[in-house]
């Protein structure tokens, strides 16, 4: 273990926060005091944004791709999974990485401009 850092066992569906690991806790994350507190910040922003999603829905003639709440979730929801992959465990990093909701480990830009003559792009 890291020093100063204890384990924690996440679910996103559920939003869990645990010491030990469960059948619904399926991401597990290494954290100091402060990471954790951040941890539960982004947890709570996405319980938020989902609620304003939530109440959203049943507006009519509303397009969800138009929809300021829809953008919201999904921002919070793609800063908590790339928090779990950046704080996580091997496996809790491919099993992120399986799910393919992190779109920033597909992209690396490469293309863009400076890259081009790198060594290291290859």
């Amino acid at each position: 273990m890291q020093e100063g850092k204890d384990h924690y066992y996440v679910s996103v569906s559920h939003n869990l926060i645990e010491r030990e690991r469960h059948e619904s806790t399926p991401f597990e994350v290494v954290v100091n005091n402060e990471e954790l507190v951040q941890l539960k910040d982004l947890m709570k922003v996405l319980e938020d944004d989902d609620a304003y999603t939530l109440q959203r829905a049943p507006v009519p003639y509303k397009s969800a791709d138009h929809d300021e709440a829809t953008a919201q979730f999904s921002d919070g929801m793609t800063l908590l999974y790339t928090f779990l992959y950046d704080h996580g465990t091997p496996d809790t990093r491919q099993s992120i990485e399986s799910m393919n909701v992190l779109s920033r480990l597909q992209d690396t830009d490469y293309e863009d401009p400076g890259y081009e003559d790198s060594p290291l792009n290859k």
